[in-house]
């Protein structure tokens, strides 16, 4: 006989959300007494395997106080528990290292990931590491939360080449027939770079926008994706305070809605303001680190988790953490000391030197510029970062935070060097850089300026008015880079080409499927 799928009645099941039905499954085993309170201190690392090799795996960082793993005692029939929201990452080194994330309602025994290079032969057997969140009832109307986050790294992987891959624990395996729907792949990067597509957004959150931006994403069929923070909006406030409205739940819908992509394209994130969440140590980044494994990168991790970088092929992506010189949004600024700022010069003179890499690719939450009503410009990222972008010729920046579509012309030192309508080309090295907003990802979106405002491509207009935030307070200006505007739903798609002239050719898609804007960055 068939063991049931999740413990609750099909038709019941049905008419039920998934937070509805791990609600339902956790007040059904409390009565039944079979969940205890018993937990020990995290810290303790289950043993990462490696494929392909014998070295021994590096041990991540002791988590926060508050994350814990379960107790034995603590623990429910596997069989009734049904693993979600898969999400893959990157190691330091994208050809020969992957971590597969996911998540499970309640304690499991033994939880694993399955993997093979046949979809028949998933006989190599992980132990995963389990970081259990909790977080307390933050008010009356909230109830405490424990989330359940797991984490399978290799490495010594071989470059190029398609995985299999099953996640599971005591009482459901992936290998069983009844479970082998669940099975997924990835592939890693190749030995030598090739022609490819990423994809990159910000300011997702959980919506039918989000979600028809996620299939679109799918159908680019990229080799990663950049999300420039503002992850999901289980701190809808955003300031970064104890005082924000939060609702841990928000994260179980947004790793399911997102599965279905991030559970076969590395799903790359870095931090935003939205993703400050104060009630979890260190600098409210705990929750990202329960959630979360990314490559890291001179930083501290558990400190600093969206602060990483690796290469792909032939391009070098950056990700940073822009809380830390937010003038806008205090809550972090400088909680770094400037050691982040340091880093990225280390890290862009390094990539800058490496004559395998053709293009490299910044992306981070608070705009360099943009002109939207709601934040416009970020003066902090212009102090401490853009003089760094400049002297290193970065070819493109990629941000979120305001909830649009928005490019610049080819910019020096704030002022435009080049124009770049759509369609046309553009040096990095010669003419500028590109900053493009792309936080159309799924939330309530922003608009511009009136009466001056415009949207499409900029043609008619010479200037527009806008502001910065600056140390003390906004600072009205007037612009003449904001080439191309739209207010609607979109993401990014990239495509990188090789060989003796190598390009970049940047696309904006609107949720709908059609091209909203297009330009050429060439080597």
């Amino acid at each position: 006989m068939d063991t049931p799928r999740v413990g609750i009645p099909d038709q019941l099941a049905a008419r039920m959300t998934m937070p509805e039905q791990h609600e339902y499954l956790r007040a059904k085993f409390s009565r039944r007494g079979a969940l205890r309170t018993g937990t020990v201190a995290a810290g303790a690392v289950a043993g990462a395997g490696l494929l392909g090799g014998s070295a021994s795996a590096t041990p991540l960082p002791q988590a926060p106080a508050f994350l814990k793993t379960a107790s034995a005692a603590s623990h429910v029939d596997g069989s009734l528990v049904a693993p979600f929201g898969r999400h893959l990452a990157f190691g330091a080194d994208p050809r020969t290292e992957m971590t597969v994330s996911w998540q499970v309602p309640l304690a499991v025994k033994r939880p694993f990931l399955r993997v093979g290079t046949k979809p028949w032969d998933l006989s190599r057997k992980i132990e995963a590491e389990v970081r259990h969140l909790h977080t307390p009832a933050l008010t009356s109307k909230l109830p405490a939360v424990d989330q359940y986050y797991l984490h399978a790294s290799m490495e010594r992987l071989r470059p190029d080449t398609t995985y299999y891959y099953g996640v599971g624990h005591q009482g459901f395996d992936p290998a069983d027939s009844r479970n082998y729907g669940t099975v997924g792949t990835f592939r890693t990067a190749p030995a030598r770079p090739e022609n490819f597509t990423f994809t990159a957004f910000g300011d997702q959150g959980v919506s039918y926008h989000a979600l028809a931006n996620d299939q679109l994403i799918l159908g680019q069929d990229p080799r990663f994706h950049l999300h420039a923070g503002d992850i999901c909006y289980a701190d809808s406030s955003g300031s970064g305070s104890a005082s924000d409205t939060y609702d841990a739940r928000v994260w179980d819908q947004f790793l399911s809605q997102t599965e279905s992509v991030a559970a076969r394209v590395p799903w790359m994130v870095t931090t935003g303001n939205h993703d400050m969440e104060a009630w979890y140590s260190p600098n409210g980044y705990g929750g990202q680190n329960a959630r979360w494994t990314l490559p890291g990168g001179g930083l501290d991790e558990t400190k600093s988790p969206g602060v990483y970088s690796f290469v792909y092929g032939n391009v070098g992506v950056v990700a940073l953490d822009a809380n830390d010189v937010s003038y806008e949004i205090k809550a972090n600024l400088d909680y770094t000391g400037g050691a982040q700022t340091r880093w990225l010069d280390r890290k862009l003179r390094e990539l800058r030197r490496r004559a395998d890499i053709d293009f490299v690719v910044v992306f981070f939450h608070h705009c360099a510029y943009s002109t939207t009503n709601a934040h416009a410009s970020e003066g902090g990222v212009r102090d401490a970062w853009v003089p760094l972008f400049d002297r290193h010729k970065v070819d493109l920046v990629i941000n979120g935070h305001n909830h649009v579509y928005e490019r610049t012309d080819a910019l020096r030192g704030g002022a435009v060097a080049r124009r770049v309508p759509s369609g046309e080309s553009v040096s990095s090295q010669r003419d500028g850089i590109v900053y493009v907003t792309a936080g159309g990802a799924g939330k309530a979106l922003y608009d511009f300026p009136a009466p001056d405002s415009y949207e499409g491509h900029e043609h008619h207009v010479d200037s527009v008015d806008t502001y910065h935030t600056q140390k003390d307070g906004k600072k009205t200006e007037t612009v003449e880079w904001s080439r191309v505007r739209y207010t609607g739903f979109s993401f990014l798609a990239v495509e990188v080409t090789t060989g003796r002239r190598p390009e970049l050719k940047v696309t904006a898609l609107a949720e709908s499927g059609e091209r909203v804007d297009h330009f050429t960055i060439k080597h």
